[in-house]
């Protein structure tokens, strides 16, 4: 029988990644996020709670998480759970649920926007579209960018780079 151990949650962080090394050299970020949950009780009252979240981050994402992370941003965790225990010095036995994160995605901009509520642009930005065929290998590719090195009058003509506008395309 198979069995699922994922865990994913949008949230705010509660204080600046911490960064550390292991004795072997590997990097390890520890942070916390917050979720909030808001629901009507039977008696019509609204009510609010909020969890806090544990989160470890490994290697080359605890470098990210560490730089770019700060405190109070939204962001996307997603990765596993993993309870860790240990004894205490007066002898009693402790746990600490985490969130092992896999991957993460950060829901606001530097400036402290949301990602989600930043305004569409009013005016598109022109655009190049550029045809790719699905028979083109790695080395036609290579080929090709030799060929844009070389002047132009070495080239035939052709449709790739050609400028056009949001309404030719067709959605």
């Amino acid at each position: 029988m198979y069995s699922l151990n994922r865990a994913s949650i949008i949230g705010n962080l509660t204080r600046d990644p911490e960064l550390r090394q292991t004795s072997t050299g590997t990097n390890v970020a520890s942070f916390a996020v917050a979720t909030n949950r808001k629901w009507t009780g039977s008696d019509g009252q609204a009510a609010e709670e909020t969890e806090f979240h544990n989160v470890v981050a490994w290697g080359k994402l605890a470098e990210i998480c560490s730089e770019y992370l700060k405190k109070g941003a939204k962001v996307y965790i997603e990765g596993r759970l993993k309870t860790r225990s240990w004894e205490s010095e007066n002898g009693h036995k402790n746990y600490r649920t985490e969130v092992i994160a896999e991957n993460m995605i950060m829901l606001q901009r530097k400036d402290g926007d949301s990602a989600f509520s930043a305004p569409l642009p009013t005016e598109p930005p022109e655009m190049q579209v550029q045809a790719i065929k699905a028979d083109d290998s790695p080395k036609k590719e290579a080929e090709a960018k030799d060929d844009e090195s070389k002047p132009e009058g070495n080239k035939a003509d052709s449709e790739e780079g050609e400028k056009i506008s949001v309404e030719d395309l067709p959605f």
